[in-house]
This record gives C-alpha cells, structure tokens and sequence, in this order.
C-alpha cells in the first residue's frame, strides 16, 4: 500500500503497515525519535496501522512546542501516574486520565483520603519509573476480554467504560500497569524529561454530582526541564493574578457558600461594574440600540417554544407555581421574541436592536464553577438584532466592527472562532450556508483573525465566539454572536414587506463582554489589580501626615471631586499607609504635610515614579489619564 507524506510524495509501505513502520522506511533516526502520527487534522498511534493513500505527518521529540506532540506526551505522563498510585496506595480504583490543555489529570478513588502532602511521594514515585524505563504496548480486545480483566481486577469504573464503549477497544500497557485506552501513546518514557504534579481537586465520576466523588490528580509534563520551568513561571504569575484572590484583596467582591456561583459585589466592585456600564449604554445608544427590560421567569411553555427545553433545561433553575412548571430564564431571547412580537411590525421599522443587561441564572454543577469566569448568576451585556435577510451583512459586520473597538478599549486582543451546523441543526441547508457566509465575511471585513469549529453551531444558527488574549497570553471565550431563523419562526415572528404580504424574520443574538462577571474576572487579571486610572474604584489616597493636617486632606479631596478620591486618616505611620497604597494598587498617592500645599502636592504614582506638582498641573494630568 501508499500512504502520503507532508511533501506529497508517496510512501510504498507493506499491507497493515503501521505508523511506526513508515517511520522505519524513511529512516532509523525518525523511528526513533518519532511520538506520533498526525493525518487529516487527527491523531494516530504509532502501533495502529494506516489506510491506503492516507495522508500522514509524523511528530518527533523535535517537535516540542507541537500541541499534538505534547499531547501524547502527557496521555503517556497520566498513565506513569496511574501506574505510581496504585504502587503506592493497593486497593485504589481508577476512573479516567486524559491529557488537558497544559496538562493532565487522573481521577482516583482512594481507599482513605489523601492531601497535597501525598503529591510529592507519588511524584518521586513516576521519577523512578522514568529513571527504570517504561515503554508502552498497544493490544486490540474484545468487549468480553476487557470486561473479564477489569473485573479480575476490582476496576468497576473501566468495567462501566467498558459497558459504554464504541469502537475497537484498546488496552495499553506499560511494566505492570495495563488501562483501558484508545491512545494514542509514546513508544516510551524517555522523551518525558520534566514532569510536576500541580494539585488535587474533587471531581464526581463522570461529572455527575449523583454519581461517586473522586480525587482528582493535575499534573503537566514536557520534552524539556526548561520548558517546565517556564510554564511553572507562567503559572506563579498567574496566580499573582487570580481574580478570586485578588478580589478580596482589592475589596472588590466575595463569594458565600450560602449562595454558591453568585457574586457579592462591594462598593469598589460596582465601581468597576458601573464603568463597563456606562461603556455600554454610551455605545449601544451611539449605534440604535433600544433599552428593555423582560421577565426572570417564564413558564415552561416558553422555553417549549423556544426550543430551550429539553436541550438546556438540565442547566436552567425550575420550580413549580399555581401547580404549572416554571423556569428562570438563563438567556433573554425568548422574552425578547416576546417583546419584538406584540405587535405587527414593518420593514421600515427594521431593524430593531433590543438590549437588555438582565440577570441570567444557570444551574451549573459545584464542582465546575470557578470564581467570576464561570457562576450561577451572570449579568449578560445581551442584544437581540431583528432584521430582513438583506440587512443581515451589515449588522453582523457592524457587531464584529463593536467588539473589536470595545476589546481595544482594555488592550485586550480579540481572535473569533466560527461554528458551523451541528448534527442537530433546524432549517435547511440553504438557510445554514447563507447564515455562515455571512458571519464569515463579517470577520474578514473587519480583519479579525479566526478559525472554524466545524458542527460546533447552535442547533438554531452558526455562531461567532470571541475570544480575547490576556497579559499572560491566555486566551478567553468572551463574546458571542449568533445568526438565528429558527426562533424567530418559532415564536410566528414576521413582518410586513412593503409588498404588505408577511416575510420571515432574522434575529442576531450578540454579547460582547458576555457577561459582567467573567469580563471583570478577566480584567482583574489582565491588569493584574492595577487597573488603568479611569477604571481603577480608587484613582487618588490623599494621604495626611498628621492630625494637623487633616482638614486641609479633605479640602483637597474635595477640589478633585471629578475624580474618585478617598483620605486615609488612619493612626498608622505614613510608611504603612503609603505600602497600603500600593498593595490596594490606587494609581496616585498624594503625602499632605506641613510642606504641601495647592501649589506644591507631594504625588505618588503606582509604580513609584514620584513628583512635586501643583493642583492644577495635577488635574491636568489626571484629566489626561482619564
């Protein structure tokens, strides 16, 4: 058989021939050094045998930075973890450990519970393992065969993958330690040069809150020492930058388990919440949005409609009133279906441009949420675009041209992901490849840069995701904008041509923060707390020296009225409250003593850069900033 190589030369290789074996064929060094076989955008096994006239691309331990590359290593770094827990706890029972953006994990149920402490043992532990050698073979099996085995062996989780399986089944072992996996997997351990255990998390057996709580075991891994310490780098960094502590550092919000995934915003908090706000209306007004406000619960009826239930009602809070079933709403489309049908509109009056920054509820599980980037209860910057199919280009076009200058605003760079139809889509063909075309030429018009996520659509239209990269280059799904004909049609939404006949109706769903919470979330650690002075909750601490000069502190807060000032008048040392200062990252400081005056202020600025200036020069500069 051929099989085809990245340079579009053939390959004569024996029937059944493996990946490995092309390897082989073009040379001993890339037998050896080869970890995986790339072909048509997926992943392949060494050991699997290829096809005839498939195309193929095989990754080598060269090929560190590689995304796939790295992904076979820690597929293969996750089962040297199995292997060391079950050496070291007996009677242990495994669940699943996949490779993970960064990383992996291993779900476990221990016989009694373990600590952080635990990590280190079972880290030296897979060292010694990399220090003996290990080497991975690959075996096809029958449902029966792997089900007999990982009954011998107590595994009631592999039992139940087992029960669940579709597809050939694969077991892979190495040394002593055999799973249940598809691969794909090194042809051993030496290319696995650096590996850290990162920590433990609860997690319930197949994500199910009903079902067992397992102990989750994080860890990472890479083809160099180097590179581990740069990620390790990279992660300090990013927890100096954590939202949720910082959060309550900056005073800015907390959480209570009395209402698990709903923030408790403080004054310094809304601070920065009114700003975006502010942004918002400001902008949806300059660009022909209209303000509404709709319902937080609907009956169920309204979600039939929709088509919400039953594909999301899993994740939406219900409860019974007057003995009929009820929701709370988790997005506001279809109370603005609601609004746009009450009365019979005219093509003149298209398009409307609802906006609504209502109160979503979603009934996410425990164990997923994680500070503000994922809640419970989320605040949406939501709109809904009601238009003819002609005006559908220019108000996509337009919603991409408002992200992008709403992204610019916080540094921030955004990228888009497009999603096209899924399996379960509704409406035609027809209607799905005007729908794309239409969001994809949106973003080339605007130069957006974007990749496609093919049947990643929902069911009711394609989609558009922005995404936004933060200082650390993380990057995050934030926005959306959907293209919709089937709610619209749903709700018997129409309007009046001029030909006075009815005529199918379009609806654009657009969030761009997505919503308040995971925005600031975001933002807290984009700046890192530092944020820019005309959004920082505290932009001037007047700080007085003594007693004496308190009043003249309060009179000058009060001629920087424009600004957001406060005076720390504390009975601390100058020095603690200048550090305070800095800790809280307020952007100016101003030291008021015996030698300050309007026309000499003593100033601070975040950073330490300080000067002497005087209160105009200084409202000047400020007014500057903002």
């Amino acid at each position: 058989m051929k099989v085809v190589l990245p340079d579009s030369s053939e390959l004569e290789l024996a029937d059944a021939a493996t990946g490995l074996d092309a390897a082989e064929a073009i040379g001993p060094k890339l037998a050896e050094q080869a970890v995986l076989v790339r072909s048509n955008g997926r992943v392949q096994d060494l050991r699997a045998p290829l096809e005839e006239g498939q195309q193929i691309q095989i990754l080598t331990t060269r090929d560190t930075q590689d995304p796939d590359a790295l992904y076979v290593l820690r597929h293969s770094a996750a089962h040297l973890l199995a292997e060391a827990v079950r050496r070291l706890y007996p009677g242990t029972k495994i669940a699943i450990g996949p490779p993970i953006e960064n990383g992996f994990y291993y779900d476990f149920e221990f016989q009694e519970p373990i600590g952080e402490d635990a990590l280190e043992r079972i880290e030296e532990e897979i060292k010694r393992e990399l220090a003996e050698g290990r080497s991975w073979s690959r075996e096809v099996v029958s449902a029966e065969e792997a089900k007999r085995y990982f009954e011998a062996e107590g595994e009631a989780y592999k039992v139940e993958l087992v029960d669940t399986a579709e597809g050939p089944i694969t077991f892979y072992t190495q040394g002593e330690f055999t799973d249940l996996c598809r691969g794909p997997h090194l042809q051993d351990s030496k290319p696995i040069k650096a590996l850290k255990l990162t920590g433990l998390a609860g997690a319930y057996w197949r994500g199910d809150e009903k079902n067992q709580q397992l102990t989750r075991i994080y860890g990472t891994a890479f083809y160099s020492q180097d590179d581990l310490d740069a990620y390790l780098e990279r992660l300090e960094q990013a927890r100096a930058r954590d939202h949720r502590r910082l959060g309550v550092q900056l005073d800015l919000f907390h959480f209570s388990e009395r209402s698990p995934g709903s923030a408790l915003w403080h004054p310094k908090g809304m601070v920065i919440w009114d700003e975006l706000e502010k942004i918002r209306r400001r902008e949806n007004q300059k660009r022909g949005y209209l303000e509404v406000q709709t319902p937080i619960i609907y009956d169920a009826d309204t979600f039939y409609t929709s088509g919400h239930f039953p594909k999301y009602e899993d994740l939406m809070f219900k409860l019974e009133v007057d003995e009929r079933p009820w929701a709370m709403k988790a997005m506001n489309c279809p109370g603005h279906m609601l609004l746009f049908g009450s009365r019979i509109r005219s093509y003149r009056e298209l398009p409307v441009r609802f906006a609504e920054p209502a109160p979503l509820h979603r009934n996410e599980l425990t164990g997923t949420l994680h500070g503000l980037l994922r809640v419970r209860k989320m605040q949406q910057d939501d709109a809904h675009i009601f238009c003819t199919e002609e005006q559908i280009q220019d108000e996509i076009t337009a919603i991409v041209e408002y992200a992008r200058y709403l992204y610019e605003l916080f540094d921030l760079k955004a990228s888009a992901e497009l999603s096209t139809r899924p399996d379960n889509k509704l409406g035609t063909d027809e209607q799905w490849n005007m729908t794309e075309a239409a969001l994809e030429q949106a973003l080339k018009l605007n130069e957006i840069p974007y990749e496609i996520a093919a049947g990643e659509g929902a069911f009711y239209g394609p989609k558009i995701d922005l995404h936004m990269e933060d200082a650390l280059g993380r990057s995050w799904q934030i926005g959306t904008i959907q293209l919709d004909s089937q709610m619209p049609s749903r709700f018997g939404l129409t309007y009046m041509g001029p030909d006075n006949q009815e005529h199918p109706l379009y609806v654009v769903h657009r969030a761009l923060y997505g919503s308040f919470e995971r925005f600031i979330g975001i933002l807290v650690e984009h700046y890192a707390g530092a944020f820019p002075f005309w959004l920082a909750p505290v932009q001037i601490r007047v700080i007085p020296v003594g007693e004496g000069h308190r009043t003249a502190a309060h009179e000058l807060a009060e001629n920087l009225g424009e600004f957001r000032v406060e005076v720390d008048e504390r009975d601390e040392t100058v020095g603690k409250r200048i550090r305070d200062a800095e800790v809280e990252k307020i952007p100016v400081t101003i030291v008021y003593g015996d030698k300050e005056s309007d026309e000499s202020l003593a100033v601070r600025e975040r950073g330490g850069e300080q000067s002497t200036r005087t209160l105009d020069e200084l409202r000047s500069h400020l007014s500057s900033l903002s």
